[in-house]
């Protein structure tokens, strides 16, 4: 969706309540376009860590204006799977990034690189078999 109001309309219909109810929370998520106005923004909160993230600030359940009580969690788990389709691990981001040399000068020669499982590529001075 390509606004969090939209989002917010679709919590209003599922879940009940007017948007108003729940466009803190789709804003929470999308404030990461201040960053990046593409939609490379969703690295930052569009994951399940970031859904946690949401819970935490804003409580386990927020009132709607019917007086509904709606877990979080479940609005976060909605907004993400409306954008990408699934909820993806901070992981699952992470493994897209392509290690550049100056986000590798705090490893001192001989210390272990990078984990090769989440960045998809060998590390730094290891053995290629």
């Amino acid at each position: 969706m390509s606004h969090c109001y939209f989002h917010a309309l679709s919590s209003a219909r599922r879940w009940g309540g007017v948007p108003g109810d729940y466009i803190a929370l789709h804003q929470w998520f999308d404030e990461s376009k201040k960053i990046i106005a593409d939609p490379r923004h969703r690295a930052l909160r569009h994951h399940a860590e970031g859904i946690f993230l949401l819970e935490t600030i804003f409580g386990v359940t927020v009132r709607n204006s019917d007086g509904r009580q709606v877990p979080v969690r479940l609005i976060g788990e909605a907004h993400v799977t409306e954008d990408l389709g699934r909820i993806p691990s901070f992981a699952d981001w992470a493994r897209l990034i392509q290690p550049m040399p100056w986000m590798l000068r705090g490893n001192p020669a001989g210390s272990p690189g990078l984990d090769p499982a989440i960045s998809g590529s060998p590390a730094p001075n290891a053995a290629v078999a």
